[in-house]
């Protein structure tokens, strides 16, 4: 064996060459990996007793993908092209051997090798879309010439990563390996190739799928209908697009100047600096500055949940579809069978849709238990309270909780605003206690806020963050205060929407503009979506507020058929002149003489106040990093990836811009536009949230 440099190896094999790249943790395609990929190559064909070459990996999988960290630096060492051009134009053949994963960059090399073998548990991808980039080596000029257009279509706009048994179908790969005999099938595979003198197959050059979709442009039109939903705000889908009609419509070679012309208007964007910058912040959430890597965890093998409602019975799911048991508390048989009803049926509508088997939902079902009985949650490691959001009753929930459950372990609330730490000191184990909140429906939301207490000890941070991440959660840490993160911030939106409308905008004008800022749904349509008689008391209602006199009509929101809009049976929604009316009378009882509200006010006022709101929890230390604060609402709200989160898009439009509008409201409209104190140190030291340690 022949060291070519510190990640590359050059072995012989009988009349096989085998290179072996060894550059943990992922192989990623770093200057220093291309290299010595490039001479292992070189001297791999100038062997001439090597009849053909094979391409393995060390370590757990294939070629990874690029080195991100590289991106937008100066590019050092062989490129990428260069390096695919000499695995492409080798005159013996190459196979590439695959297990672990070929993604990005890594499926582009293995395309321009001649033939590619692949263990089962192998998969296949381009995710490039997902950092709003598209692969730029190729990939969308070779895929759909292997696998097709509709295929290709759906992979390099989807980033989805297809496991080898499809690959194998679609001919994208030529043959499996046993799990444990991936060499030495890729290494007798390159034998008979040379043995039987097949011919060296150039992706490049097979043409036919590409032509059979010449000429159909209804493939494309079909597509972008099908998906404008999902794709929606985003420019990579679409790009990704274009390639793949190129690749259908113009020669090999100008179709990869046309993926190349797309993939820097992509990289030189504000979209996928965004998207990069999401990419990394997602791991860096994870890094807790004050809890080292080895902190003790507690075992969490059984999990008991109060309140089989909406959030408990989604609450439970998550841990039922990571295996761990789940006993799940109600207080009247009727609420205990409608909640286990209500779980069953879930699963089984994901039965139905072939996401998982009917086995598969006895198997979690198997895993549940309902009771009435709080004393059954005694041996559980960790119990969650989903009960209804009033102090008095969680802080008797958790005296009871403390009576009963098993010292040692945790107890969280699932609250969305309410003080961890007074309901910790209903407890006689303040240490143990934390905040896990879950955000609706909780099956299906990815984040988690985990809200530390005054006195929560660091096992039970430690323990509540590996727990999020094994029941497929992203969690961020936030300290305890009035809404802990995403709810203080939110409500910075929700006051200045009803002020707006107030003002002189109607609920639609709003709503449409943060629509198109990205955003899934505007204030005025979460709300009916919630319902706008959440926490409305009728006993108590005064016609004080817009809601409270919608509510008073039965105007609740969809649930009613009308709220802010009028709904048809299909749920559709349309400005109400009912809703128009009511507003106008409001305000003339009010004194207010309504004027006309630009869209661009309209967005200013929604979100500045919210990234000055997100400087204050940095300020006062609830949230560990700016870009924790995007991931909460990334995740958490469906603010728009391609803009990298509220305080990313400060930064991004300026942060002297913020201040100075802050400014200008807190003169003309008062304390609720108070600028933060870091807000202003930021700008005045010419520096953004990106720069703080």
């Amino acid at each position: 064996m022949t060291a070519i440099n510190p990640v590359t190896d050059l072995a012989r094999d009988g009349e096989i060459a085998v290179i072996t790249l060894n550059s943990p943790p992922v192989n990623a395609l770093s200057g220093q990996v291309r290299d010595g990929l490039a001479e292992a190559f070189r001297q791999a064909i100038a062997d001439g007793t090597a009849k053909a070459i094979v391409l393995i990996c060390a370590g757990k999988t294939f070629i990874a993908g690029a080195d991100i960290s590289e991106f937008g630096k100066p590019m050092t060492g062989t490129s990428l092209f260069d390096l695919e051009q000499i695995i492409e134009n080798a005159p013996k053949p190459v196979v590439a051997a695959i297990h672990g994963t070929a993604l990005g960059g890594g499926l582009e090399v293995a395309l321009c090798a001649h033939y590619r073998v692949a263990v089962p548990s192998a998969k296949c991808g381009l995710p490039e879309v997902n950092i709003g980039l598209l692969p730029g080596a190729g990939g969308t000029q070779r895929l759909p010439r292997i696998v097709g257009v509709e295929a290709a279509l759906d992979m390099v706009t989807s980033g989805k990563h297809v496991n080898a048994k499809k690959c194998l179908e679609t001919g994208l790969i030529d043959t499996l390996a046993p799990e444990d005999g991936l060499r030495a099938t890729a290494i007798e595979f390159a034998k008979t190739v040379v043995a039987e003198n097949r011919p060296l197959k150039k992706v490049r050059e097979n043409n036919a799928k590409v032509e059979a979709a010449r000429g159909k442009p209804e493939i494309f039109a079909e597509f972008r209908k099908t998906n404008a939903r999902k794709f929606r705000g985003f420019l990579a889908p679409e790009y990704n697009i274009r390639c793949i009609e190129a690749a259908v419509n113009l020669p090999f070679d100008d179709g990869l100047k046309a993926e190349r012309k797309m993939f820097m208007e992509l990289m030189t964007g504000p979209q996928s600096a965004a998207q990069r910058y999401v990419f990394f912040a997602e791991r860096q959430v994870w890094k807790l500055p004050d809890i080292a890597d080895d902190t003790p965890e507690i075992p969490v093998k059984k999990v008991g949940v109060i309140g089989a409602g909406t959030m408990g019975g989604g609450i439970a799911m998550n841990f039922l579809n990571a295996g761990i048991a789940v006993t799940i508390v109600e207080t009247s048989e009727e609420a205990l069978t409608r909640g286990l009803a209500i779980i069953r049926r879930n699963y089984e509508n994901t039965a139905r849709k072939g996401r998982m088997t009917m086995a598969d939902v006895e198997k979690r079902m198997g895993l549940l238990t309902g009771t009435l009985d709080m004393n059954a949650l005694a041996d559980c490691d960790l119990v969650i309270e989903a009960v209804f959001e009033r102090m008095d009753i969680k802080k008797e929930v958790f005296g009871k909780l403390d009576a009963i459950v098993k010292q040692g372990a945790i107890l969280a609330s699932n609250t969305s605003y309410l003080n961890v730490d007074e309901i910790a000191a209903s407890t006689k184990r303040p240490e143990y206690v934390l905040g896990l909140h879950f955000f609706s429906p909780a099956n299906v939301m990815r984040l988690l806020e985990v809200v530390r207490g005054a006195k929560t000890a660091k096992p039970v941070i430690a323990t509540a963050m590996k727990t999020a991440k094994r029941i497929g959660k992203i969690a961020a840490l936030v300290g305890v205060c009035h809404g802990f993160v995403g709810n203080r911030m939110l409500a910075q939106r929700q006051r200045e929407a009803n002020k707006l409308v107030l003002e002189g905008a109607m609920p639609w004008d709003v709503d449409r503009v943060l629509y198109d800022f990205g955003l899934p749904m505007g204030p005025f349509a979460m709300s009916d979506l919630a319902g706008l008689d959440i926490g409305w008391v009728k006993e108590k209602t005064s016609s004080s507020t817009l809601r409270e006199i919608l509510c008073e009509m039965d105007r609740r929101g969809q649930k009613t058929g009308a709220g802010f809009y009028d709904y048809d049976e299909n749920r559709k929604a349309t400005p109400s002149p009912v809703t128009e009316k009511i507003i106008t009378e409001f305000r003339a009882k009010q004194g207010i003489t309504p004027r006309k509200i630009s869209d661009e006010e309209i967005l200013e006022r929604c979100i500045y106040p919210m990234i000055n709101e997100g400087a204050k929890i940095l300020e006062e230390g609830k949230a560990i990093r700016a870009s924790d604060i995007d991931i909460v609402w990334i995740n958490g709200y469906g603010w728009p990836v391609y803009r990298g989160g509220p305080m990313y898009y400060g930064d991004s439009i300026g942060l002297d811009k913020v201040l100075a509008k802050m400014r200008a409201w807190h003169a003309s409209m008062g304390a609720d536009f108070k600028p933060a104190a870091l807000l202003e140190k930021l700008v005045a030291e010419g520096k953004t949230f990106r720069d703080l340690k």
